[in-house]
C-alpha cells in the first residue's frame, strides 16, 4: 500500500474500565492500537462480551460530542435504509458518544473483511462500487433532514462544526490497509478507517490519496488560503512552490526524494504557468457526502462492501467531487496513470444511482484536475513539518497531475461517456 505503517504514538490510553462499565461490554481481555493513523485513534478491543472498535475521537476539529453523535444517527438511519455501515452501540444511557476525563469514544462492533484498491477490483465490482457511492450521496439526502432536525439545523446547510471541507490527507487515520494483490484480512475498524490526501484523490499503489480519513478527510483546497468556491489561486501556488524549493535546496546532503521534489516541483510551476487561465468557477451543486471515501474506509468482505467506516468528515458539499476524488484513490495506478476502463465503468453506474448527470461530472473533474495540480501537501508534510509517513505515495501522486494534464479529454470521456 501507499503508507508506510508508522505506530501511533499513545498520548492518552482509553480508560477502559469506566467505557466498558459505560457500555455494558464486559471486561477487557485485549486491547491493541491500530498501527496506522493521523488524526483519531483506534482500537482493537476484545472483551468478554465480544469483539469491538473503539474509536477515540482525538482530533480537536472532529471531536466535538454534537458533531460525533449527529454522524452516528446519519449511519443508523444509513444502515435502516440497507446501505453497508457500522452503526455504533450505544451506552447503558442511550448515547452513543462516551465523554471519559474530557475525551470523547465511540463503540462500534467488529467487523470482519479488508481493503480493496481498484486493480484488485473486476469491472463489474468497479460499476459496483459506483453504484455504492451514488446510493450513498441519494440516501443521505433522504436521512439527512430527520437528523439535522433533532439538532434544529437546516440540512440544507453544513452544520457549522463541521469544519472546512479540506481533502481526505492520505494516511489511513484508524485502519490499515489490505495491501493490493494479498488476500483480505481482518477488519481495521469501523468508523475509523483512514484520512487520504487532500483532495482524496491519490492513494491507492500510487497517489495522494484520499481520510479520511483523511482522509483521509475535507473540502477541495489545495493548500491554505484556497477559496472553496473557486479552489486554489495560482498567485498563491506559485509563491508555494518557491518556498519549497527553498526547502528543499536547504536540505543537506541531497537525496533522492530532494531529487524528486525539485523535479516535480519546477514540472508543476511550468504546467500552472500554462494553464493559469483555467482556473474553475464556483463549485456546483452540493449535498451531503461522506467526506472521506476511500479504499481504507471501505471494508470487503467476500468480494462484496460489507461496511463503509469512519464518517468524520460528514458534511455538505459538492457531491460529484467526491465521487470523482474516490476514483482518483481507487483506479491510479502505480506509474501516475488512471486505469480510465474502470474509472468508466464506476462513473456510468455512479450518475445512474445518484442522478448525476455528465455536465455536473465534467464540472467535478475539471475542480478535482485543478486542486490536484495546485496541491503540495506531501510535500509539505516532508519539508515543513518534518513527518515523512506520505513519502511513498509522492512519486505516483505528483506524476498522476502530471498525467492528468496530458490527458485531460480523456479523463473527462471516462466520467462523462
Amino acid at each position: 500500500m501507499p503508507r508506510s505503517s508508522v505506530p501511533i504514538p499513545v498520548i492518552h490510553a482509553p480508560p477502559l474500565g469506566a467505557l466498558l462499565r459505560q457500555y455494558a461490554a464486559g471486561s477487557a481481555l485485549t486491547c491493541d492500537p491500530v498501527e496506522q493513523g493521523l488524526l483519531n485513534r483506534g482500537y482493537r478491543l476484545r472483551t468478554t462480551h465480544g469483539r469491538y472498535f473503539l474509536k477515540h475521537h482525538f482530533d480537536p476539529e472532529t471531536a466535538d460530542p454534537a458533531a460525533i453523535a449527529r454522524q452516528h444517527r446519519a449511519t443508523q438511519r444509513l444502515a435502516d435504509l440497507g446501505v453497508p455501515v457500522a452503526p455504533p452501540l450505544a451506552g447503558t444511557d442511550g448515547r452513543t458518544v462516551a465523554v471519559v476525563g474530557g475525551h470523547a469514544y465511540a463503540l462500534h462492533p467488529w467487523i470482519d473483511g479488508g481493503h480493496r484498491h481498484g486493480g484488485q477490483l473486476t469491472t463489474a465490482q468497479c460499476a459496483r462500487l459506483g453504484a455504492l457511492l451514488g446510493v450513498v450521496h441519494a440516501s443521505l439526502e433522504r436521512v439527512m433532514e430527520r437528523v439535522m432536525a433533532t439538532q434544529g439545523r437546516s440540512a440544507a446547510k453544513p452544520p457549522t462544526d463541521a469544519g472546512p471541507y479540506r481533502a481526505p490527507e492520505g494516511t489511513p487515520d484508524e485502519a490499515a490497509g489490505t495491501p493490493e494483490g494479498t488476500p483480505d484480512r481482518g477488519q481495521e475498524a469501523p468508523d475509523g478507517a483512514q484520512v487520504t490526501p487532500e483532495g482524496a484523490g491519490d492513494a491507492g499503489p500510487t497517489g495522494d490519496t484520499g481520510n479520511a480519513g483523511g482522509t483521509g478527510n475535507t473540502e477541495a483546497r489545495a493548500h491554505e488560503g484556497t477559496d472553496p468556491a473557486r479552489g486554489a489561486d495560482p498567485a498563491d501556488t506559485f509563491a508555494l512552490i518557491d518556498r519549497l524549493l527553498a526547502r528543499v535546496r536547504s536540505h543537506r546532503p541531497p537525496d533522492a526524494f530532494d531529487e524528486l521534489a525539485r523535479h516535480r516541483l519546477l514540472e508543476r510551476r511550468a504546467l500552472l504557468e500554462k494553464h493559469a487561465d483555467r482556473r474553475p468557477p464556483q463549485g456546483g451543486s452540493v449535498g451531503w457526502v461522506h467526506g472521506d471515501f476511500h479504499p481504507f474506509n471501505l471494508l470487503y468482505r467476500d468480494g462484496e462492501p460489507a461496511a463503509i467506516v469512519d464518517w468524520d468528515r460528514l458534511g455538505v458539499h459538492p457531491r460529484a467531487e467526491e465521487a470523482v476524488r474516490a476514483a482518483m484513490i481507487f483506479f491510479v495506478r502505480p506509474v501516475g496513470a488512471l486505469d480510465l476502463a474502470k474509472v468508466r465503468a464506476y462513473a456510468r453506474a455512479y450518475r445512474r444511482a445518484a442522478g448525476a448527470g455528465a455536465a455536473e461530472l465534467a464540472a467535478a473533474v475539471h475542480r478535482v484536475w485543478w486542486e490536484r495540480l495546485n496541491d503540495f501537501w506531501m510535500l509539505r508534510w516532508h519539508y515543513e513539518r518534518g513527518d515523512t509517513r506520505a513519502d511513498p505515495q509522492f512519486p505516483a501522486a505528483s506524476a498522476l497531475a502530471v498525467w492528468w494534464t496530458r490527458e485531460y479529454d480523456a479523463v473527462c470521456e471516462a466520467f462523462t461517456g
